[in-house]
């Protein structure tokens, strides 16, 4: 985006039948199911800019993107294995350790909130889960499945050491890429009736 492009008129919102369908049908794809082909350079570039395309209060942008292929993720894994058994379940933190190596592509999703901001640091942490949603999107849109994940290693301060976590940030999510050899199965989905309360 340049400065010509701020406050050029954007079409409004009209009926999409394919894009209902879409959302009725969106699901996270497994990540250890995961393959090649993955995204080119120009296609992640482009799910990056669509992925930024998310509600974000005060435009302050509080997230970044750390785009990890193969390899850098097969250094992480091997990296947080030995942390692995140190975790509740050892033997279940093994194992999601393939969610990292499967997929031929990850992209790392940090918030990055503005301490003291006046725009809350709660919707600043939201703004980076839109970003998340977004990306799946993004990605689906291009052809590809995707599946947001955190796991333990979101969460244990030795491994965040690990991955170029800063002071401040929090992992956001892990935005696995790839192709699914086999259409996914529906999983249980909310009662949506039982959750919703209408005012007049």
């Amino acid at each position: 985006m340049t400065d010509a492009d701020l406050g050029a008129t954007l079409p409004l919102p009209v009926p999409s039948a394919e894009m209902q369908d879409r959302l009725a049908r969106r699901r996270s794809a497994p990540a250890q199911s995961l393959t090649a082909p993955g995204a080119s350079r120009a296609e992640i570039e482009r799910i990056l800019l669509l992925g930024a395309r998310t509600p974000d209060h005060g435009k302050l942008f509080p997230w970044r993107f750390v785009v990890m292929g193969p390899e850098s993720r097969a250094d992480l894994a091997r990296a947080l294995a030995p942390l692995a058994a140190h975790q509740l379940d050892p033997g279940k933190a093994a194992k999601v350790l393939s969610k990292l190596t499967a997929p031929p592509l990850t992209i790392l999703v940090l918030s990055v909130p503005i301490a003291g901001h006046k725009v809350p640091e709660w919707e600043q942490q939201l703004s980076a889960g839109a970003v998340c949603m977004n990306l799946e999107h993004a990605a689906n849109a291009l052809g590809y499945a995707a599946s947001w994940i955190t796991d333990w290693y979101s969460y244990d301060p030795a491994a965040l050491a690990l991955y170029d976590v800063r002071a401040g940030e929090r992992v956001a999510g892990f935005i696995h890429i790839g192709t699914l050899a086999e259409p996914p199965l529906e999983r249980p989905r909310p009662d949506v009736a039982a959750l919703t309360t209408w005012r007049d």
